[in-house]
């Protein structure tokens, strides 16, 4: 039965999918799932299966956040915690829901990037791996009630085909308050909802909103002159999720899956600070494949804009704009 809602759901959901796929005709669309359900091992021989990938290593996943993500004590733990627990709990009472806050640049959209590889070969790539960006998918008002439906049949399908599919959704800030609410019945604490169970899934949501309570807090441990790795979730957290419940610009203005506690860890990213943009710059000039030149990384690091205008603490766009300043000085 399963296997049938996945199919019907596929078929009528090919015009809303989110990333185009080539036209095939309903034989091979069907002669495909029927091969995989046949015949597993040989299947996924040939292309990617729900879950193939061996079981997550929490060691490969704390490697990942060490040598990638910069300044950002607070999420390494969370996130480390949180993914390798549920991922090996055999039987989760409901979907992992994580909510990452704070400025662009500061890595919630790279953490997304190394949850997914840890997980599937594919990564942001895999056919079980889904975003959603809150202004290309849903820009329009108007449209909510037909965005609802879209969403619940999408995630319906994708996770009545596989039980581990992962949702991102970004630009929470901008999504139009109630849409998200939509979800809400598959994030909650039931075996299955019309007989579909989301219990292993995992929901990833992007935001800026309470990025000024973050900063705040940062700087005043920085102005008191203690180390930001002194900044525990606790002096966050709470505000973190009022601050998404009432701001009426973010799609969680008085959302249900707040006020039900259905988010799982809310999540600060942390304003990042000159050193921190020197260590983004390094890994990508390897990922270039380009010796280190301490001197381009400083250059670069001294380009970018900090705030406040008097302290100059923290970059306001964080490590997303060094890359390509960084093509300055390799540009052939």
């Amino acid at each position: 039965m399963k296997l049938g809602r996945a199919v019907l759901g596929l078929l009528l959901l090919a015009p809303l999918a989110v990333r185009a796929v080539e036209p095939i005709s309903l034989g091979l669309a069907l002669a495909g799932v029927l091969t995989g359900y046949i015949y597993p091992r040989l299947y996924c021989l040939f292309t990617e299966c729900c879950g193939q990938k061996r079981s997550l290593s929490r060691e490969a996943l704390q490697k990942d956040l060490d040598s990638k993500l910069f300044g950002q004590h607070l999420a390494k733990k969370v996130i480390l915690n949180a993914v390798s627990g549920f991922i090996s709990n055999p039987k989760p009472k409901k979907p992992l829901t994580l909510s990452l806050h704070g400025w662009t640049g500061t890595g919630k959209n790279f953490v997304s990037k190394i949850i997914a590889e840890n997980i599937y070969e594919g990564g942001l790539n895999s056919d079980y791996v889904h975003l959603f960006v809150a202004t290309l998918h849903f820009p329009h008002a108007s449209n909510i009630t037909l965005y609802k439906d879209q969403l619940q049949l999408w995630i319906r399908s994708n996770v009545s085909a596989c039980a581990r599919s992962i949702f991102i959704f970004d630009e929470m800030d901008k999504m139009h308050a109630g849409l998200i609410d939509a979800i809400k019945p598959f994030l909650d604490y039931y075996d299955h909802v019309d007989g579909v169970s989301y219990q292993k899934a995992i929901f990833i949501f992007l935001s800026n909103a309470g990025a000024e309570r973050i900063t705040d807090v940062a700087l005043d441990f920085w102005r008191s002159g203690k180390q930001r790795e002194e900044i525990r979730l606790k002096d966050m957290e709470p505000a973190l999720s009022v601050s998404a419940f009432n701001n009426k610009n973010s799609g969680f203005w008085h959302s249900s899956l707040i006020d039900r506690n259905l988010i799982d860890y809310f999540v600060p990213f942390l304003p990042l600070e000159y050193k921190h943009l020197k260590m983004c710059i390094r890994v990508e000039m390897q990922s270039r494949g380009f010796d280190i030149d301490e001197d381009i990384v400083t250059k670069v690091a001294d380009e970018m804009t900090f705030f406040p205008k008097e302290e100059r603490v923290f970059s306001d766009k964080g490590c997303k704009t060094v890359f390509t300043k960084l093509d300055y000085y390799y540009d052939d």
